[in-house]
């Protein structure tokens, strides 16, 4: 799953790796979680002959997908998620798969490596920051639905399509977001012309070594920190409370679980 990830780019990078015009200003975000704004991109309406104009436009939406379909929002579950195979056929995804495919982007996730029943006493176990190993921005395969609340107003509402892991993250979880490539970012984002069936090769694992894992502190758990210091090198160890960050200069081989 991907339950928390980062955008911590700047609005031209990020509107540069989306081929949109411009982006409003936005804060770096090093601990996005559910619920909150996310940044998506769906394809814009068609372009008038002729004209420059990117055809993607920007939306916010809740991180939480609530089809359109659901009454009562308070009995139903969070989907910030969605697992690709099969979403086509599941009621929860199967219109916004065919009609509001989006991209999300990110400049890497969180995932958290479980010893046992969830570590002592219940908790969490080793947060890892997950990043592209050459650095800079991938956007993750997104859905979009607009929900219609009952007082007649509409939010806009978004998960992130996951996958089987690959060999870099599945000793940590065996699950990670879908990785949309540049190149491939019309053809995911074209709802009009290419159906779910064509566009289902896209949704596979990143490639090998793409991603790099990095241990940090259980900074991360908690969605009030949203710093860069959840980003730094921490292990944590037998004892969850007792997190040993590492300092400038020190051996990283001495902090890494691998």
């Amino acid at each position: 799953m991907c339950g928390r990830f980062a955008l911590t780019a700047t609005p031209d990078q990020t509107a540069a790796l989306l081929g949109l015009a411009e982006l409003e200003d936005f804060p770096a975000r090093y601990n996005i979680a559910p619920t909150q704004p996310v940044l998506m991109v769906l394809a814009g309406p068609p372009r008038m002959p002729g004209s420059n104009l990117p055809d993607r436009q920007p939306i916010l939406v809740r991180w939480g997908l609530i089809p359109a379909w659901v009454k009562d929002t308070r009995e139903f579950p969070l989907l910030f998620n969605a697992r690709s195979e099969g979403a086509v056929e599941k009621a929860s995804f199967k219109a916004a798969m065919r009609h509001r495919r989006a991209l999300v982007p990110a400049s890497g996730f969180y995932e958290w490596r479980q010893e046992g029943d969830k570590g002592a006493g219940g908790k969490k176990g080793q947060p890892y920051w997950i990043r592209p190993k050459h650095g800079g921005l991938v956007a993750f395969a997104g859905l979009v639905e607009t929900y219609a609340e009952p007082g007649g107003s509409e939010m806009d509402t978004g998960a992130v399509l996951t996958v089987q892991a690959n060999a870099d993250i599945a000793h940590i979880h065996d699950r990670m977001p879908v990785v949309i490539a540049r190149e491939d970012f019309d053809r995911w984002l074209d709802c009009r012309t290419q159906e779910p069936r064509d566009v289902a090769d896209l949704l596979k694992p990143a490639q090998p070594d793409f991603f790099e894992a990095i241990p940090v502190s259980d900074l991360v758990n908690k969605v009030a920190n949203t710093g860069p210091e959840v980003q730094e090198r921490g292990v944590i160890g037998p004892d969850p409370e007792r997190v040993r960050r590492q300092k400038p200069g020190a051996d990283e081989s001495q902090m890494t679980l691998f």
